[in-house]
């Protein structure tokens, strides 16, 4: 076989590609961004199923396609996963695992040391650790058969600076971070490549419309661009790791905060 046959990366138009919590907030920008790409997208939802088909039909039915699936539930992934491969004719080949167990970025409200029970950390493991690791699981045949994947998960600065201690979910982030690496060990010889992109606070999602304004214009003033990322910036790291210019990045972390934690 040669180079060119084992290096062969699609391009974002050639790629079926699945947002997991796909249609809101910054899953709704990730949605926007492959689709603007001509990339075929899934827009999965849990909840949220009117947002997930009204963006589907500001997308275009021709180029998204709505599925409900709770991601920590095998068997509906794998469903998902069917549904999709018979709706667009060809496998999911770019999974973004965006989906988030409900949580609100409010450190005044949070959990602390005292109060915090084990069923938080359980409940965001799951979310954010069972879910990636469904929806790599059902995608690997169908990667393997095209050596080709892209599997990107989202991160947290947090783990690099906790600022606040919202404990469960940075411990589910930083263990999703570890699953990321060991899987970019494991799929690289199948053409796959496993990346991580750590956001801080984005302006403005569901998650972060609880946090109080003056910690938007603190964390502003605290970065070098002077501006809190937006859901549609981040998403841009997305297109990079999903792209043919990324062939050769695997299991690494990008922190997308405009400069706030240097990686």
């Amino acid at each position: 076989m040669t180079e060119q046959q084992i290096q062969r990366a699609l391009e974002l138009n050639e790629q079926v590609v699945l947002i997991t919590g796909g249609a809101r907030g910054l899953g709704a920008a990730l949605s926007r961004a492959f689709a603007a790409q001509g990339a075929q997208v899934i827009v999965n939802y849990h909840k949220s199923e009117e947002a997930a088909h009204a963006l589907v039909a500001e997308l275009g039915a021709d180029r998204a396609f709505a599925i409900g699936a709770d991601v920590t539930d095998r068997q509906s992934v794998d469903q998902l996963f069917s549904a999709a491969r018979a709706h667009f004719g060809a496998p999911i080949c770019t999974v973004v695992n965006n989906a988030l167990i409900d949580f609100t970025f409010n450190g005044d409200a949070r959990p602390t040391a005292e109060t915090i029970t084990w069923a938080d950390f359980d409940a965001q493991l799951r979310g954010s650790v069972a879910g990636a690791l469904n929806t790599t699981q059902a995608a690997i045949d169908g990667m393997r058969t095209l050596n080709f994947g892209r599997i990107i998960t989202v991160g947290t600065n947090l783990v690099q600076n906790p600022v606040v201690p919202y404990h469960d979910y940075t411990a589910a982030k930083a263990a999703l971070l570890a699953l990321t690496r060991t899987l970019s060990a494991d799929l690289g010889p199948d053409g796959v490549t496993v990346n991580m992109i750590s956001g801080g606070l984005l302006r403005t999602t569901d998650a972060s419309a609880a946090t109080p304004e003056a910690v938007f214009d603190i964390i502003a003033e605290s970065t070098p661009l002077r501006k809190v990322t937006t859901p549609s910036e981040f998403a841009d790291a997305a297109l990079f790791f999903a792209s043919p210019w990324s062939r050769a990045v695997t299991g690494q972390n990008l922190v997308v905060d405009g400069g706030l934690v240097k990686n």
